[in-house]
């Protein structure tokens, strides 16, 4: 099963700090987040005119940047329980974000 954590992120129009609750899990070096509801929610439309955000997931905060929206096809590399699980209620739209410090190292 994912794991739980939250998206600390800023309103596009109001400058206003939130906090969104998320299922999410590691995929290779990024983080991905489930989106049950589309990618039209507005913490999702934050995240992706920012950037990028902080997540806070087991206790630790890590800053995320560049955001990606996929569609789980069968063919992405996703837990099969995730899959499995979210496919019965057709959530097949995920939001991909790299660590920064794992961004470092892979650029340079």
């Amino acid at each position: 099963m994912p794991c739980f954590g939250r998206v600390h992120h800023r309103g596009r129009k109001s400058g206003r700090a939130f906090s969104t609750p998320v299922k999410l899990f590691r995929r290779g070096d990024d983080i991905v987040i489930t989106l049950p509801y589309g990618p039209g929610s507005d913490w999702v439309k934050n995240v992706l005119a920012a950037g990028g955000c902080e997540i806070t997931t087991r206790g630790r905060r890590i800053q995320v940047t560049d955001p990606v929206i996929f569609t789980d096809d069968g063919m992405t590399k996703m837990p099969a329980l995730t899959r499995r699980i979210l496919s019965r209620v057709d959530a097949t739209q995920f939001l991909a974000l790299a660590p920064v410090a794992a961004r470092s190292v892979a650029a340079g």
